[in-house]
């Protein structure tokens, strides 16, 4: 027979197992990069950009195209380490099933 009220204390455990998992997320860090490590970009597991350090010689080259280039790409490789992160934490949380819009 279902058992509406079990369902609905499993859907708030599971709420509350996600909220704890957002935090733990947002205390983890992934690096990115480009350009041979000439620019790195730290983000958090939330997706969060936290820093972005340029080699000086990439500043000093005049060339504004190659900088901006580089923020984008090292940008990018974090945030897709991030979401690779998030991805392999949510697996863990929903024992490998799928679920749409919470697991990759």
């Amino acid at each position: 027979m279902f058992n509406f009220k079990e369902l609905l204390q499993q859907a708030q455990g599971m709420q509350q197992r996600i909220a704890e998992m957002q935090d733990e997320l947002a205390a983890k860090t992934v690096r990115g990069s480009a350009g041979g490590d000439m620019v790195t970009v730290e983000a958090n597991g939330a997706q969060e950009i936290l820093s972005i350090k340029i080699e000086e010689s990439v500043l000093t080259s005049g060339d504004a195209e190659l900088v901006q280039d580089l923020v984008v790409a090292a940008v990018n490789d974090a945030l897709t380490k991030s979401r690779e992160l998030m991805s392999q934490e949510m697996a863990k949380l929903s024992g490998g099933i799928r679920i749409p819009g919470l697991t990759g």
